[in-house]
């Protein structure tokens, strides 16, 4: 049972390493420390949902459907549009972050719109259902009953360690960030990922 185990957690550890919308943000707030553990939270339960959903068989059902993963991208784009815009302003203001008290001069979210924001750059990119429900679903179908298990519970526990030490491993980047131009940089990039995810869904759909 150990190989499909492993299995899981290295499929699982290379899908959701890239780079992208979740990954930054999870990242910015960790470096803010600003409710890191709702969002590594809400990160860890939706994927965890999205993979045992994706095990269940729910791939299919979803690959029957391709209005549904339309309308996430429609709204998955506007949104990380949307969101990529307010890096870029952010990238023209004074930010700093004391490595000892946390954020400074980093405005902090109400943990509603912290929860709101979260779940809307989990939920809202169709590459996400892509790589846990379908793909990892049709990999775990692989398996029998017993093993398939095992292989679900692999690709949660990379989940788990990979929000768990990116949210709270952030902040060993803290002293980097007491410096105005590491928040700009960051920002600059935060936003063109932001906008090259948006871009490539309105393609995916134009095309």
């Amino acid at each position: 049972m150990f190989a499909p185990y492993l299995q899981g957690v290295a499929v699982g550890g290379s899908l959701i390493i890239a780079i992208g919308a979740q990954n930054a943000f999870v990242l910015k707030q960790g470096l803010k420390r600003a409710h890191v553990f709702a969002v590594v939270a809400i990160c860890i339960a939706c994927d965890w949902v999205l993979i045992a959903l994706g095990a269940a068989g729910f791939g299919t059902l979803v690959a029957m459907f391709p209005k549904v993963t339309a309308i996430a991208a429609w709204g998955g784009a506007a949104f990380l549009f949307f969101y990529g815009a307010l890096s870029f302003r952010s990238a023209m203001t004074d930010q700093t972050l004391d490595a000892e008290k946390g954020d400074s001069t980093v405005a902090l979210a109400t943990v509603g719109a912290v929860i709101a924001t979260t779940l809307a750059i989990s939920l809202l990119n169709p590459h996400v259902y892509l790589d846990t429900v379908v793909l990892l679903g049709s990999l775990a179908a692989q398996h029998p009953a017993p093993e398939r298990a095992w292989f679900t519970l692999g690709a949660m526990t990379a989940s788990f360690i990979w929000f768990v030490g990116l949210g709270y491993g952030a902040r060993l980047l803290a002293p980097l960030f007491s410096r105005p131009v590491a928040w700009r940089v960051l920002d600059l990039l935060i936003g063109v990922v932001m906008w090259s995810i948006a871009g490539s869904l309105v393609l995916g759909q134009l095309g």
